[in-house]
């Protein structure tokens, strides 16, 4: 009697076998979604080492610039004036100029860089034209128009950054009435926005972090130096 049932068990069970283009199709699905995730991990990479470059650099590099520059021009008419009024005026006054100069000056490389792109861009469509090129490949390859530098925003970013630069030691220096202290407040402060501005500059574009942030730091230093002991110079010699 059980031999029986096993036997009508056995007989109405179904066995499905995979075919041949069942087994193609999960292939070929495994190899797109392979592809899939190597074309997104490519694009994340593209992204974190060349999209963010301009940004980046008009934004670090402004940062620096107006930090260094502005606390050079108050070290150096604080070398000949004792005078709170006169090195806030002069650091206002470099502020200001700083940031413009540095914008427009941004403004006109950025925009340099976008017509010889689009020059490119375009010598190559006529080329591809002129040798029959699919027309969908085309328009593929000009969907990066996303890519091409943006003079305003650089520009932008870069009187900003500037402006954000020149603050530090505005502020250090607005309220300390003696000499002496004033200098050496505007010096500690100066030195820890360098560190910070180097190591966010080498943590960003993925390099060496104590290197950048000491490379960053005695250039400023340099900077100030050089500022204050000519000024004090020629100060001196009441030239």
């Amino acid at each position: 009697m059980s031999s029986n049932q096993a036997s009508l068990n056995l007989n109405q069970a179904k066995f499905v076998l995979p075919t041949n283009n069942d087994l193609e199709q999960q292939q070929q699905q495994q190899q797109q979604a392979t592809t899939t995730l190597e074309i997104e991990a490519d694009h994340e990479d593209i992204f974190d080492y060349s999209k963010r470059s301009q940004w980046l650099r008009a934004a670090v590099l402004g940062a620096n610039d107006g930090l260094v520059s502005t606390a050079s021009i108050m070290m150096g008419v604080g070398a000949v004036k004792h005078d709170i009024k006169a090195m806030i005026l002069s650091g206002f006054a470099g502020l200001v100029a700083g940031a413009c100069s540095m914008a427009i000056g941004e403004f006109v490389s950025v925009y340099s860089q976008l017509d010889i792109e689009v020059a490119q861009r375009k010598r190559e469509k006529e080329r591809g034209q002129s040798r029959g090129r699919d027309i969908q490949e085309e328009d593929t390859n000009y969907e990066e128009k996303d890519s091409l530098p943006n003079p305003l925003q650089a520009a932008a970013a870069s009187a900003l950054a500037f402006s954000v630069g020149a603050m530090v030691p505005l502020l250090a220096a607005s309220f300390i009435r003696e000499y002496k202290v004033r200098l050496g407040v505007i010096v500690a402060a100066v030195t820890f926005a360098l560190v910070v501005f180097g190591w966010l500059g080498a943590l960003w574009g993925k390099a060496p972090v104590l290197r950048s942030a000491l490379r960053v730091l005695f250039g400023g230093w340099m900077a100030m130096a050089i500022t204050f002991g000519l000024t004090k110079l020629i100060g001196s010699s009441a030239l």
